[in-house]
């Protein structure tokens, strides 16, 4: 092998641009993912564009013994969810159907009331429904954790050529790494079905196979092993509402004058839900001066 300095001169300036070029990738790769710092609070919210999760310090939501009318779905989740707090088997839960129902008020409800129950013990972790293909990333930081994690979506649909379901289909079930142990998966929704009518009507009129294409949709829902239905309540659902908030927030009104006031609210709104009972008594406390403190 010559070792003539003129002979050795290319090989090293190749060696230091190669050295230069490097460096240079260095300096634009991404800094390393941090893992995941689940002690810093019991919930957080996930942003997929820079793939962290931000601390939130007080969820909004209200106690679990305000939500009225819901009292087998309330017993069934907490349930579930004690059962995964525990360490044994539970399922991920799909809560559809009516608006303003309490379906993701009764999601942060059960979060809060077992955090008192054991402290520290479960953390919440909202993911936003155009997120929902960062599942695996989210998931992958959660694998190597310890504390037991519940990924909530609040109004989880599809519409059009939306295939992002397919990516969840196989987190919750079937994929080969499979969910973490210490994660479940709540999801809310006003569709049983996750998609709409049209959506699964339009298969059926133009696949080949019509049953098998609405049956792929479809078996999305399947995946979630409990499901829990809200439906409309009726006047006297929504009159224990609007008496319970009153009572909890200390709102001194005679019952008839408390009731007729809400059932004019209910009126003009055209509906009766949680969601309008809560809103009938944010205007009751500010007309009469009573601050509310849903913490």
């Amino acid at each position: 092998m010559s070792t003539d300095p003129q002979a050795l001169a290319p090989a090293d300036a190749l060696l230091t641009a190669l050295d230069r070029i490097a460096e240079a990738l260095d300096r634009l790769a991404p800094p390393a993912r941090p893992p995941a710092d689940l002690a810093a609070a019991d919930a957080f919210v996930w942003y997929a564009n820079s793939a962290r999760l931000e601390p939130v310090a007080t969820v909004s939501g209200v106690r679990l013994d305000l939500l009225r009318g819901i009292d087998r779905q309330q017993d069934q989740l907490v349930e579930n969810t004690r059962r995964f707090v525990r360490g044994l088997p539970a399922n991920n839960a799909l809560l559809w159907g009516a608006r303003g129902m309490g379906k993701s008020s009764l999601v942060k409800a059960v979060h809060g009331s077992l955090n008192v129950e054991r402290p520290g013990s479960l953390v919440l972790i909202e993911i936003h429904r155009e997120d929902i293909d960062s599942l695996p990333a989210l998931l992958a930081l959660l694998r190597g954790t310890d504390r037991r994690c519940i990924v909530f979506c609040d109004d989880l649909s599809f519409d059009g050529a939306d295939t992002s379901y397919k990516s969840l289909k196989a987190i919750l079930e079937g994929g080969i790494e499979g969910r973490p142990a210490n994660v479940l998966f709540y999801a809310t929704s006003n569709r049983r079905h996750l998609l709409a009518r049209e959506m699964i009507e339009n298969e059926r009129s133009t696949a080949l196979i019509a049953g098998e294409a609405v049956e792929e949709k479809v078996s999305l829902s399947d995946r979630f092993g409990l499901w829990l239905g809200f439906h409309a309540c009726t006047q006297d659902v929504y009159f224990s509402m609007v008496e319970g908030y009153a009572a909890a927030y200390g709102l001194d009104i005679p019952v008839d004058d408390l009731r007729a006031q809400a059932r004019e609210w209910q009126v003009t709104r055209g509906s009766r839900s949680g969601r309008v009972a809560w809103q009938f008594i944010q205007d009751l406390a500010g007309r009469t001066g009573i601050r509310l403190d849903r913490g």
